[in-house]
């Protein structure tokens, strides 16, 4: 039986990259620090795979943060894909994979072949492996707690990434499974504070990008038994979530990052759009996010 990750707060880190549409390593490798500096652990996954894993791994591993585990996303269209995907995090080093389910053809995604799916690629995964369920970009497909728990049985799937945001699922998934066994983490910051009180292993989300210290500062007073401080926290960062979400998702997070500490350009890889940095302030979401960064600066 293979161990579930250590309960924590967990980033998917953007990358950057420069004019041409290349890493920017050393832009990477600040924004990879900085919170590495702040969160417990990190998450890093995107195109180039295996070297963007090396790169974290490697620039984790130069600055001493050697205990710190990378989550790499190895979700592709095939099973054949995914298998040699979770292989190469691995050599990359890697501790776990996180899965998507495939969404190409998601009329022939039944349930059989999602449970399949995913056990074949546990079966030959040379890393434990976690589920992501995530039904934006998954065409809709959006995992029941009765179909994850099949899977949880597995002795390689060791948890799941929950971007559904169903507190009733992760809540049921929570009370059936021994925490070290198989870990159940919310996947975006607007019900952080709500998967804690109904046992997750804590938050893999994308805003940790931009405000690392306050998703750990809330991480912290929740543990100490302070659930007023946490909850008015997190009706903050619950907030600032859909603000980030309304300036522009994984634009809008290097936009914002670019603005406000000092590394990083907002280039993205088409078809998506850049922002602008300069004209963030034209978005009336954004004075929420430049409120809310004030207070991670004070930390």
């Amino acid at each position: 039986m293979s161990i579930a990750p250590p309960p924590g707060i967990y980033v998917p880190a953007v990358l950057f990259f420069d004019e041409k549409e290349n890493f920017d390593v050393p832009a990477i490798k600040l924004h990879i620090l900085r919170l590495a500096q702040v969160a417990s652990s990190l998450f890093e996954s995107h195109d180039e795979r295996k070297e963007a894993i090396t790169l974290t791994r490697e620039t984790l591993d130069e600055n001493g943060f050697q205990n710190v585990i990378v989550i790499a996303g190895t979700g592709a269209q095939s099973t054949r894909e995914t298998k040699k995907l979770c292989v190469d995090a691995k050599d990359a080093g890697a501790t776990y994979a996180l899965v998507l389910t495939p969404s190409t053809w998601p009329p022939q995604m039944t349930l059989e072949n999602i449970i399949r799916f995913h056990r074949e690629v546990a079966d030959a995964s040379p890393i434990p492996i976690m589920v992501y369920n995530f039904p934006v970009v998954t065409a809709g497909q959006d995992l029941d707690s009765d179909t994850i728990a099949t899977l949880a049985e597995h002795p390689n799937i060791v948890g799941t990434k929950l971007s559904c945001g169903n507190i009733g699922k992760l809540h049921r998934l929570t009370t059936r499974f021994q925490q070290s066994e198989f870990a159940v983490y919310a996947g975006r910051t607007d019900v952080f504070t709500q998967g804690l009180l109904s046992g997750s292993a804590g938050a893999i989300a994308a805003l940790v990008n931009v405000l690392p210290k306050l998703h750990i500062k809330l991480y912290k007073m929740y543990q100490e038994g302070n659930l007023k401080g946490a909850m008015e926290l997190q009706g903050k960062l619950g907030h600032a979530d859909w603000a980030i979400g309304r300036i522009g998702g994984i634009g809008g997070v290097k936009a914002v990052i670019s603005a406000n500490f000092g590394y990083g350009s907002p280039v993205v890889r088409g078809p998506l759009k850049a922002l602008d940095p300069a004209r963030l302030t034209e978005n009336k979401h954004y004075m929420i996010m430049q409120e809310m960064i004030a207070l991670e600066k004070e930390l």
